[in-house]
């Protein structure tokens, strides 16, 4: 039944990433804000890390990517973003445009930011546990579930102190511990503030009910205004359930999955919970006609 169109979130943004974007009037924008050596400044880790920088480069870049994608593919059965990737999912399906979904990215960055100001936080991906002993690591060290990939993988937010804990034990058990490249706890309470000021934003926004079928991590299928305002912006300070979004997807019974955004996490989770349907990043690939080519085969090939 179609294929499932997804996007990506931050962590993983590099000087290479999408290799293939033409140079359209949202990377022009892009540019005048971000500076034209964008690309070469994400080979410095701190460049790469800035929240703000990185909410407008993701959401920019993604939906400059879709835009210069769709006249060549057929429309997805399934649109989803991660986290901030909902920004451009929301414009994919045509809740708001581009332009709207960059406005908002600078807004999003800058109120979380306004969050994140009061206390060091962060956030620490954990996998090789058990769903159990990951809940009790949890409350051990005070953090939350900031985003659930599996039973016993996760990624998780709390105090910076805490999280050093944490890690430290994690390691002791055999587990693995990855801190990432995020200077506050996203998808937390901690950033409760953020989302509440994240929703006045939107009620001044003018928004349009999908035109396509919508996935929100928050609130699952979206069909109208009201749930697209408030998924949109509850995300910011809850989990995100992405194992139930992978089977949202599944349920779907798609025929391809297709990721948008630099690196391939998105396409890896997928392929290692669902091998048998395939999946790839359009970061792997060297054109935008060679993106389509790969989906129209794999359509082709589920149809025949």
């Amino acid at each position: 039944m179609g294929w499932a169109l997804l996007f990506s979130g931050q962590g993983l943004q590099h000087p290479d990433m999408l290799p293939w974007l033409a140079r359209d009037a949202q990377m022009v924008a892009l540019e005048a804000e971000l500076g034209a050596n964008w690309r070469s400044r994400l080979a410095a880790p701190d460049d790469a890390g800035d929240n703000q920088r990185a909410q407008v480069l993701l959401t920019a870049t993604a939906c400059a990517a879709w835009a210069q994608l769709q006249p060549l593919i057929e429309p997805p059965a399934f649109i989803a973003g991660y986290s901030v990737g909902e920004l451009a999912a929301w414009a994919a399906a045509g809740v708001f445009d581009a332009d709207t979904a960059m406005a908002l990215a600078r807004q999003r960055a800058a109120l979380m930011d306004d969050a994140a100001a009061a206390e060091a936080t962060g956030l620490l991906g954990i996998s090789g546990a058990t769903a159990d002993r990951l809940q009790a690591l949890c409350a051990q060290f005070n953090l939350e579930t900031a985003i659930r990939i599996d039973a016993g993988s996760e990624i998780v937010g709390g105090r910076r102190g805490d999280l050093h804990g944490a890690a430290a034990l994690a390691a002791a058990r055999g587990w693995r511990s990855t801190p990432l490249n995020v200077a506050m706890a996203s998808h937390t309470r901690w950033m409760r503030d953020a989302a509440q000021a994240f929703h006045q934003r939107l009620c001044g926004t003018t928004l349009h009910a999908p035109v396509l079928p919508l996935f929100s991590t928050a609130l699952g299928r979206v069909r109208s205004t009201d749930a697209a305002r408030t998924a949109l912006s509850r995300q910011i300070a809850v989990t995100v359930p992405w194992d139930e979004c992978m089977e949202a997807i599944a349920a779907q019974q798609v025929h391809a999955v297709l990721e948008v955004g630099p690196g391939q996490a998105l396409a890896r989770m997928w392929r290692e919970r669902h091998p048998d349907v395939p999946s790839r990043s359009a970061d792997e690939f060297r054109s935008p006609h060679a993106v389509a080519a790969w989906l129209r085969r794999q359509l082709g090939q589920a149809q025949g």
